[in-house]
Parts: structure tokens; C-alpha cells; sequence
């Protein structure tokens, strides 16, 4: 079974590791602050997890996560992620990331400055338009009438199709919404960006998650607007 490394280990990187070790995977864990900061979030898991620096996690895994604030996007590890397929799980949010002239101009995405950076690796957009409390209610097994899809993009077919699986081991779907260029299409303000996992209730935080599958992803996608 695949090792996940995890550069974040946050909400989101948290979830998707407990999603991953239900499922059978190795998980390398790792954050900005070291891996003794982990220790909990280990003993939860259990044999199948271990604490490591980052650039161990990255080299540790054959998938890997990165979950960490869109602004130390130039702080991952690039050598030991090259060849290798990146989760990038991340939201640029000015009020926390800084001003990137060229993200406000949308001229570029996030993921696709990420993929600048990590030129050797293969980066797919995913997570990053999921509340982390519905990441986790929401799983559901292969089949399942209720299960949920999450959107994905990436340049490399390959990538994406190991995303693809990932996805179904944990619990969901997978929606292609296109290249990087078009990952736009779910992040933050854009009507595929959490609230359609709560029920479109305005304070989706409060929600324990409502399904929603490849269909109804697709038209959230198609009616994004710049």
C-alpha cells in the first residue's frame, strides 16, 4: 500500500491522514514546528503514522500532501518531490497570505505558482473547497448512494489519475474541473467552494455535511464566473 507524506498537518492534512490510515495507508507526518508537536495526532493513529521534518515526509512519500498556508508555499521541500504526485490542498487568502499581484490579477493560480516551484513534481489541486469537519462525515465507500465527489485539476493526466484512486480508497469521487489554470473554478467565492457541502446554510461551519455528488459538482464548476 502507498506511503502518504504530509507537508501540513493541520485541519485539512489531519483529516485526509485519518481518511488515509482508515484506508490502509502509510501515513509520514510533518509540520513547520517539528515532528515532537505531532505526538498526539500519532498516538490517534497508530502504527501505521510516524512524525518526521518535512523534507523526510516528502521523501518518505509516494503520494504527497501539501497543506500548509498558500504564503510558505516556496518553503516545500523540491528535490525529494520530484517525479512525485503533490496534493496541493491550498487557498490563497490575502488577509493571512500577503498581497501576490498576480494572484489578485488572475493571471495565475495558486496551484499553478506551487507547480512553478516544485517544477520536477506533479501538482493536482484537491481539498482545498471542503470544510475539514465535512472532508471527514462525508467519506463514504465505493457504490455508496450518497457518496460525494471532489473536484480536481492538474496539467498531468497520469497525476490525476492517481488523485482519482486516492480519492476513491478515502471515501469520494473525483470531478476533473481541468488544468491548474482552471482550478479558479473552486476556490474561495466561487459557487463550488464549501457551501455545497453544508446545505448551502450560510454558516456551513455549523453544518454536519450534506452530499454531493460528481453532478451536482459539475454544475457548481460550470457556473463559476471570474
Amino acid at each position: 500500500m502507498t506511503t502518504v507524506g504530509f507537508i501540513g498537518s493541520g485541519n485539512i492534512g489531519g483529516t485526509v491522514a485519518r481518511l488515509a490510515v482508515a484506508a490502509g495507508y502509510d501515513v509520514v507526518l510533518s509540520n513547520s514546528r517539528g515532528p515532537e508537536t505531532l505526538k498526539e495526532l500519532v498516538d490517534e493513529l497508530g502504527p501505521r503514522a510516524r512524525a518526521a521534518t518535512p523534507a523526510d515526509a516528502a521523501a518518505a512519500g509516494e503520494l504527497v500532501i501539501v497543506s500548509i498556508p498558500m504564503r510558505a508555499y516556496q518553503d516545500v521541500p523540491v528535490e525529494p518531490l520530484a517525479g512525485k504526485t503533490v496534493l496541493d490542498t491550498n487557498n490563497y487568502y490575502s488577509q493571512r497570505d500577503g498581497t501576490f499581484p498576480e494572484l489578485d490579477a488572475g493571471s495565475t493560480t495558486s496551484s499553478e505558482l506551487l507547480q512553478r516551484h516544485l517544477a520536477t513534481a506533479r501538482v493536482v489541486k484537491v481539498f482545498n473547497n471542503i470544510y475539514f469537519q465535512h472532508l471527514r462525515a462525508l467519506a463514504r465507500p465505493s457504490g455508496a448512494a450518497d457518496r460525494s465527489a471532489l473536484a480536481i485539476a492538474g496539467d498531468d493526466a497520469g497525476a490525476k489519475g492517481e488523485t482519482t484512486a486516492f480519492l476513491d480508497q478515502i471515501g469520494y469521487d473525483a470531478v476533473d474541473a481541468g488544468a491548474l489554470a482552471d482550478s479558479w473554478r473552486f476556490q474561495p467565492d466561487t459557487p463550488a467552494y464549501g457551501f455545497i457541502y453544508a446545505g448551502e446554510i450560510e454558516n456551513f461551519w455549523e453544518s454536519p455535511g450534506v452530499p454531493a455528488d460528481a453532478a451536482a459538482i459539475r454544475a457548481k464548476l460550470d457556473a463559476a464566473r471570474r
